[in-house]
């Protein structure tokens, strides 16, 4: 598949044919547990991003570029720090998601570091040998929206109930310091979603 992919200037990638590091990175395909204690397939096919530049220039909706949720440091295996990056395909649909929210609320939502996609590989997942939805790239921590910090019960619950208002079927992580809660972000998701896109 070395062709650009339906008004993105990126190219559309089968995880089977990257290289052995990145495979071992991505892990493309495999069953794997969910922190919902149920198997599900990692996504097998990406888009491959070929500079932090190329990132920044590539819309994936009005107010999201893909930048936002490539944004990573050093807890991020090598591999998947290096360019070429890849991204999930799903990813895409979650961008769609936060323009629906960027819209709803009339304000930026700024995705924090680690906050978009993580591979496989990354330091602080899995926990418990667990895997989360950011690993499919369907899950976006954010840290702030417009000029709220999203950092107490107060603004976290104020935004979880906008998006559980806007998103259907979106699940948000609800306040607190315990595992499957957050207190300094809003964590939403859609689950795990794999996108295989037309001519895949």
């Amino acid at each position: 598949m070395d062709r650009l992919h339906h008004g993105l200037d990126l190219r559309l990638v089968d995880g089977l044919d990257l290289s052995e590091d990145l495979r071992r990175t991505h892990r493309p395909g495999e069953t794997v547990r969910g922190e919902d204690g149920r198997d599900h397939d990692l996504p097998r096919f990406f888009y491959e991003v070929p500079s932090w530049e190329a990132a920044i220039a590539t819309p994936l909706a009005p107010h999201v570029s893909l930048y936002e949720l490539l944004s990573i440091d050093v807890r991020e295996a090598a591999a998947a720090r290096a360019w070429p990056r890849y991204v999930p395909c799903a990813a895409v649909l979650l961008a769609s998601a936060l323009e629906v929210l960027r819209q709803s609320v009339g304000e930026r939502v700024l995705i924090a570091a680690n906050g978009g996609y993580r591979s496989p590989a990354h330091a602080v997942d899995p926990r418990d040998g667990t895997f989360s939805p950011h690993h499919w790239g369907t899950a976006a921590d954010l840290y702030r929206v417009g000029d709220t910090w999203l950092e107490d019960e107060a603004s976290i619950a104020r935004y979880r109930d906008v998006v559980l208002d806007v998103l259907p079927g979106a699940f948000v992580r609800p306040y607190g310091p315990g595992d499957g809660e957050t207190d300094d972000h809003l964590h939403l998701d859609f689950g795990y979603a794999v996108s295989v896109p037309h001519g895949a």
